[in-house]
């Protein structure tokens, strides 16, 4: 398999946000690399969690939004100006948010937060298979 890679700015708004998911979406399908649709929709979700969170809490400075892929995994990293490192977590049932951390570390493979000089580096890593072995997820379960 090919490696890839985007990498890209993102202004710090919930519509920019929204607009970066899809654009990555689209980076990730364009690669043609005969993901399943299940883990297309899975790493999706699990960069709009990271993206989210980098908008709602990643302080003023520069967000970006990137996936590199190669022959083992397909990586989703978001980096922000905030050094804070979110939590997993349920908050109650009543609250809005406070389950992005939570999503990502279900649903991905692998994930992560690594400190930058300026910031951190959120990441999600989900394993991959040629096109002779699909992939094959559940919801919520852990590989």
């Amino acid at each position: 398999m090919e490696a890839h890679q985007i990498r890209f700015p993102v202004p710090g708004t919930p519509a920019a946000a929204r607009s970066a998911r899809q654009q990555l979406a689209n980076g990730i399908r364009a690669w043609d690399a005969s993901f399943d649709q299940e883990l297309l929709e899975t790493a999706e979700l699990v960069a709009a969690e990271l993206l989210a969170n980098a908008v709602r809490h990643g302080g003023h400075g520069p967000i970006s939004a990137g996936a590199r892929l190669n022959d083992e995994r397909l990586l989703i990293e978001v980096t922000d100006a905030s050094s804070k490192v979110p939590r997993a977590g349920l908050p109650d049932a009543e609250e809005e948010g406070g389950r992005g951390v939570f999503l990502v570390a279900a649903l991905a493979d692998r994930h992560g937060i690594d400190p930058l000089p300026s910031g951190k580096r959120c990441w999600a890593e989900f394993k991959v298979s040629g096109p002779d072995q699909p992939t094959q997820r559940l919801p919520f379960q852990r590989s």
